[in-house]
């Protein structure tokens, strides 16, 4: 396979693997705002931010977020890309709660 083309099928791949990861946590908590970025920095390969909604307690903030690590692990295990998942707590300005 010529080298464009293997970008491109890691670019597929990478989008359809945030895509996947932003369902995921829409799933998990469906009121939450879901911000995916591709832009790379460092040895990340991709980003996505979730805010919960404000009425959500510390305990389902922290389920929300192990839920997420462990499927950005299963991913990072299956096929090498790392992407960073962040829980960020509504209740603080926007400030960062969680991350993994």
């Amino acid at each position: 396979m010529e080298p464009v083309s293997l970008a491109k099928d890691r670019r597929d791949i990478l989008d359809q693997t945030l895509t996947d990861l932003a369902l995921f946590a829409k799933q998990v908590c469906p009121a939450a705002r879901v911000e995916v970025n591709t832009i790379r920095y460092e040895d990340e390969d991709g980003r996505l931010k979730v805010f919960p909604p404000s009425h959500l307690s510390e305990a389902e903030e922290e389920q929300l977020e192990e839920a997420l690590v462990e499927r950005c692990f299963e991913i990072l295990e299956a096929t090498g890309l790392f992407i960073l998942c962040a829980v960020f707590d509504s209740r603080s300005q926007g400030g960062l709660a969680t991350s993994d």
